[in-house]
């Protein structure tokens, strides 16, 4: 079975910073992209930023970008967020996806059961 944990949530004011991480556990065989969403109350879930297994190549969400920072640690299972720069409008649960093939199981996106990020002064 594969879990994904995230944690670094919490309440920020405008223009502060967080850092979002996720580890993922389990029988792993091997992680391909890693990536954040975001929903915010009352809107879709929208993607903020993917890492290719590489670590080489990114992509950002138009709203995000020169703000925030993907990265991973291969040997960990750890993908990381840094967010600077933090807006009102960057108010969401923040969760964490990776698309793993595992022991037993075919490749497939595993999701993390979210953490709240709040940008309010």
């Amino acid at each position: 079975q594969v879990q994904l944990v995230e944690s670094g949530g919490g309440l920020v004011q405008p223009g502060g910073s967080l850092r979002l991480s996720c580890a993922a556990s389990g029988r792993i065989l091997r992680i391909n992209s890693m990536g954040w969403s975001r929903q915010a109350p009352g809107k879709e879930r929208e993607l903020v930023a993917v890492i290719r297994s590489g670590g080489s190549t990114t992509n950002y969400l138009d709203s995000v970008k020169g703000r925030f920072t993907i990265s991973r640690d291969n040997a960990n299972n750890t993908v990381y967020l840094q967010m600077n720069s933090l807006k009102p409008e960057d108010t969401a649960v923040y969760y964490c996806n990776a698309e793993i093939s595992a022991w037993g199981a075919p490749r497939q996106n595993y999701r993390g059961q979210g953490t709240q990020v709040t940008v309010s002064s």
